[in-house]
């Protein structure tokens, strides 16, 4: 995979992970700053760190597994892993301009 190939997968899985939803919140997962880390091997096998709002998020399965889903869809990703992580701790500081205004926020 070249650099541009490289790129366009990078924007592909950004735009599927906002379209990704905790239940409870009317906003994305990335808009919401819970997508810590996307690592794309040059092979399309694609590495996930991400966090919760709460660790103990009652959603926590069903927004892995839709993510998981979603991006497994993404022609040239073979393969999909996903790490929920707590370091650091999710903050509404790391929601985009629009997450917060959204919830209200601003």
């Amino acid at each position: 995979m070249n650099a541009e190939q490289h790129l366009e997968l990078e924007e592909k899985i950004v735009s599927m992970l906002k379209t990704v939803y905790d239940p409870e919140v009317p906003v994305d997962i990335y808009s919401l700053g819970l997508i810590y880390k996307i690592d794309l091997s040059d092979e399309g096998d694609l590495k996930i760190d991400m966090t919760l709002t709460a660790p103990a998020c009652p959603a926590a399965d069903f927004i892995v597994e839709d993510a998981r889903i979603k991006l497994e869809s993404i022609e040239g990703i073979n393969s999909v892993d996903i790490q929920i992580v707590f370091e650091p701790e999710w903050t509404k500081e790391m929601m985009t301009e629009e997450a917060k205004l959204e919830l209200g926020f601003l």
